[in-house]
């Protein structure tokens, strides 16, 4: 129960993610519904299952191990931190959001839905990517949040994981979805703009 850090977070946390699914609850019911059919056993292909499976167990020990660390105090952080972690995640929510409102097809599972064209604009004429791209500051921000320095070490395993995940995803759009060659052409970058 004294773990202030740990009540911060879930209150930014809980309280953006809860305000995106209202947002949408009354703006793009579709997008929800799509939104709300994730993990592992959401996934049609077998890659993808697996990459969702370590992404779940990444997710989950992102939280586990800052706890953890907090509790038997390995690598504490100071509060300052804790507060620049929490900016962090409020700051992938609101760019989370701006993909969904940008992208009506933002499933959470690798798929082309019928009438599905091509966005290529907002966050999308930036990068071919904008939602994982927007993800990156809430696992960087997650560790950091709880108290942790040592949870960073677990983002460079969920970046693998995400990054597998992005490489699959665009293989599966290319043979899937009529006009992402042309637009993997015009937008050349993948996660970040002028790096990758």
């Amino acid at each position: 129960m004294d773990y202030w850090q740990g009540w911060l977070f879930m209150a930014v946390f809980v309280g953006a993610s809860s305000a995106i699914t209202v947002y949408l609850a009354v703006r793009d019911p579709a997008l929800l519904e799509r939104r709300m059919k994730a993990g592992p056993t959401a996934e049609k292909e077998s890659t993808q299952k697996r990459v969702m499976f370590f992404a779940m167990a990444g997710f989950i020990a992102l939280i586990v191990v800052p706890a953890l660390d907090y509790r038997f105090g390995w690598s504490p952080a100071p509060p300052y931190v804790s507060l620049a972690g929490d900016v962090l995640v409020a700051f992938s929510f609101l760019l989370v959001f701006m993909v969904l409102k940008a992208n009506t097809y933002a499933a959470s599972t690798i798929q082309v839905a019928a009438g599905q064209k091509v966005i290529s604009t907002g966050p999308y004429a930036l990068v071919r990517h904008p939602m994982y791209a927007g993800v990156f500051p809430l696992l960087v921000g997650m560790p950091l949040a709880l108290g942790s320095w040592l949870g960073l070490l677990l983002v460079v395993l969920l970046m693998s994981t995400l990054i597998w995940r992005l490489l699959d995803e665009e293989k599966f759009l290319r043979q899937n979805l009529p006009g992402y060659v042309e637009y993997c052409q015009k937008v050349r970058y993948r996660l970040l703009p002028y790096i990758w």
